[in-house]
């Protein structure tokens, strides 16, 4: 055997190591993922049997060029089952130069609930932190709640995320599920269906049941208004501002629950561009996150935080390094470049690895009743399609970062008219 066979050989198995080391802990977050999802139907039950007394809420919407969705959303929030005298809509217009304005002013004169804060002239467009931060002065609200402005929830959405922050002292914030509106448009919305859902099975109700940890996402969350003004806001260099807001409130002592019965709807890209736009910034957010932590995970109050950013940084580092190898190394042996003599079973091992990854993302998928045969074939496309694609998404984001160490900056998604969306049960 060559040195060239043996270094190879070394690298073969470290990737087979580390790619079932993931997939194994992600199928332990899909189980745990499961259970939570039984628990709290049940607990949802529960709490439509409940009265309670219901603080003031401002619900903020960032919206910076929003005129093709902003009306289906303020709509939404008007429908929101929720005291309406205790209810406070701000949708925040970051310097838009549509008619988002315009539109939001029409909802205004006809339901005082509704207000406009306009970002002074020459201060918009500078990110949805920044916005936040400057529409936050406005609201009354004892509690935050943050939608974005494709959103449109279910009508007990927001009194489902309340009523957890009212029960339960040791919460300081409480999110909600997200689903996609454009699920069926092409192959790309299917792809990212299954991906959101996946993700919110598995990293939402997996490591909230495991761990007692979840992470803000962009929408549909609340929390307590004096504990966000406590914290100084939001992160204006985050790309990733709810990421990084998740870590200082469980430093701060609290916690973030996933209640997977509070649902809105939203937009997701159509296009492979955007697409590409849109999550090689979130790459780069988390990569702020965590190089802005990582030299504090020892000092963490929270033991189990500190693994679930090692974790993160496990999966966008060593995990698709792993894949890059995987891919590289299939690729020359089939080629007949390279023979890896190595012995054992790895073949099956693969084979296995792949069926795991099926299961456990149909069994995700299954939670919304999504688990249909035909999902299967849906899933092996993608894993040898968009999951690959992420490999370039990934390393986009570290070239931007770390090699040409590019200015952060923050890149609104594209959206489409909602008069074109198909039903949100379709």
């Amino acid at each position: 055997m060559t040195l060239l066979e043996v270094d190879l050989s070394f690298l073969f198995v470290f990737s087979v190591i580390v790619i079932w080391f993931m997939i194994a802990y992600q199928f332990m977050l899909t189980v745990f993922g499961y259970i939570n999802f039984i628990k709290s139907m049940k607990e949802k039950k529960e709490i439509d049997e409940m009265e309670f007394d219901f603080p003031s809420c401002t619900i903020l919407i960032p919206a910076h060029n929003e005129e093709k969705v902003i009306g289906k959303t303020v709509e939404a929030m008007m429908k929101l089952n929720y005291p309406k005298d205790k209810l406070q809509i701000i949708v925040i217009n970051d310097g838009s130069k549509d008619r988002t304005g315009e539109i939001v002013n029409s909802y205004s004169e006809k339901d005082s609930r509704v207000e406009l804060f306009n970002i002074p002239e020459g201060e918009g467009g500078k990110g949805k932190s920044r916005t936040l931060n400057s529409g936050i002065k406005a609201a009354r609200g004892e509690i935050i709640s943050i939608y974005d402005a494709d959103n449109t929830p279910d009508e007990n959405a927001l009194r489902y995320l309340v009523a957890q922050l009212l029960l339960h002292k040791e919460l300081g914030a409480v999110i909600g599920k997200f689903r996609t509106v454009n699920k069926n448009r092409n192959f790309l919305t299917k792809f990212i269906n299954i991906e959101t859902l996946s993700f919110q099975s598995m990293l939402q109700a997996g490591r909230w049941q495991m761990h007692n940890i979840s992470t803000l996402p962009g929408t549909n969350f609340v929390m307590w208004s004096w504990l966000i003004k406590k914290l100084g806001g939001w992160d204006e260099e985050a790309l990733t501002e709810d990421s990084e807001l998740s870590i200082r409130i469980y430093e701060e002592g609290y916690k973030i629950k996933f209640i997977p019965y509070a649902i809105t709807y939203e937009q997701e890209p159509e296009s492979w561009r955007v697409w590409i736009k849109q999550r090689t910034r979130w790459v780069r957010g988390n990569n702020y996150v965590i190089g802005k932590f990582f030299r504090y995970i020892p000092k963490f109050k929270n033991k189990r935080l500190a693994f679930d950013l090692l974790y993160t940084l496990f999966l966008y580092y060593l995990f698709f390094a792993a894949i890059i190898l995987s891919d590289f190394l299939f690729i020359i042996s089939a080629l007949n470049l390279v023979t890896i003599t190595l012995p054992g079973p790895y073949t099956f091992v693969w084979i296995v690895a792949f069926i795991l990854f099926i299961f456990e993302i149909m069994l995700a998928i299954s939670f919304d009743r999504e688990d249909s045969l035909k999902k299967i074939g849906l899933i092996i496309i993608m894993y040898f399609s968009y999951c690959q694609f992420w490999i370039y998404i990934v390393l986009k984001a570290v070239y931007a970062d770390y090699i040409k160490k590019e200015k952060r900056t923050w890149a609104k998604t594209i959206r489409f008219d909602s008069d074109q969306t198909k039903s949100q049960a379709g």
